[in-house]
């Protein structure tokens, strides 16, 4: 019986299928002179970490011309967008405004002279954000979730855009066993309560993204929660960020190394963009990019490269 399934004996209507469409509050975004239409579109953030201590490469990308090299070939493999940074998240000793600047700043000159890719830098500091716009970045990571005003004041005088990510901790500092009664409506909370913030600030809302924060000051359980319910923070009504590329939550739920987690990685983003998720940071760009283009296929949004199987009067059997 078709659009039946048969449980017990007893024929049942099938679930109808779903997919979770956020009320966009602006779809469209300009970065520089590319468009991005939300709506239709997924964009995949390449990582580019200019740090001796990054939480995956260990350092691998902070040379100066190793970082360009890698964000070439991320744009290559198809990024729509690369985040740079001069500084990882983890505690760890501040590092002073001029340093972080002098590791992101000719990275993002080198790239922007080459590409009209997005540009991202994850800062806290309104000087790095101030001289990163300055060389061409277009968007300002804030993983501190606008603790400090001032960054808010840096971007809405250049006309950035802002991503506000929830976290708890101060910068660099350690937040022992995050605890929430509900996490995804506690970071939901917050991220409506910081984007009201920013727009009080000065900062247009058509410019702002939201980013649950995957791992930062929460536990694997957390994480999976937010990933599992990632339709209540996209509705919120920004475009919103699923960093979730190699973390701890994707290890620790498989038991997997940092190097074997990229099925996982890609598993949680593409069940983020089904909730709602509209950029995704990861790693691997070139599986990130077949995954994400793959499932814009099934969204009705990108058609395929070609027809052939089944198009003609004659046709290969099927492969099994």
């Amino acid at each position: 019986m078709e659009g039946m399934t048969v449980l017990s004996g007893t024929a049942q209507p099938l679930p109808r299928q779903s997919i979770y469409q956020p009320p966009l509050l602006y779809a469209i975004h300009d970065f520089g002179g590319r468009t991005f239409d939300f709506s239709r579109r997924v964009a995949i953030m390449a990582i580019i970490n200019r740090t001796p201590d990054s939480f995956y490469d260990s350092g691998r990308t902070f040379a100066l011309q190793a970082a360009v090299a890698a964000a070439q070939q991320a744009v290559e493999d198809g990024a729509d967008w690369l985040d740079i940074g001069g500084v990882p998240f983890a505690p760890g000793p501040a590092l002073s405004a001029e340093e972080e600047a002098e590791r992101v700043v000719p990275v993002i000159e080198a790239v922007a002279a080459r590409s009209d890719v997005i540009i991202s830098v994850d800062t806290f500091l309104p000087e790095v954000a101030e001289l990163s716009i300055a060389a061409g970045a277009h968007v300002i990571n804030d993983t501190t979730g606008l603790q400090n005003p001032e960054l808010a004041a840096v971007v809405a005088a250049s006309g950035a855009h802002l991503v506000i990510t929830h976290s708890l901790a101060r910068p660099r500092t350690v937040f022992p066993r995050p605890a929430y009664a509900d996490v995804v409506a506690e970071v939901a909370d917050f991220l409506r309560r910081k984007a009201d913030y920013a727009v009080e600030l000065g900062i247009s809302a058509d410019k702002i993204l939201l980013d649950p924060g995957h791992d930062l000051n929460k536990n694997t359980l957390h994480s999976l929660e937010i990933t599992r319910r990632f339709h209540e923070i996209a509705g919120i009504g920004f475009p919103t960020l699923a960093a979730v590329s190699n973390k701890d939550f994707i290890g620790e739920t498989l038991n997997q190394a940092k190097a074997d987690r990229t099925e996982g990685s890609l598993a949680a983003a593409v069940i983020c963009i089904l909730g709602g998720a509209r950029v995704v940071r990861m790693h691997d760009v070139a599986a990130a990019c077949s995954a994400v283009r793959f499932t814009e296929s099934v969204l009705g949004w990108r058609p395929p490269a070609y027809l052939l199987h089944n198009m003609g009067e004659h046709n290969e059997p099927a492969s099994r």
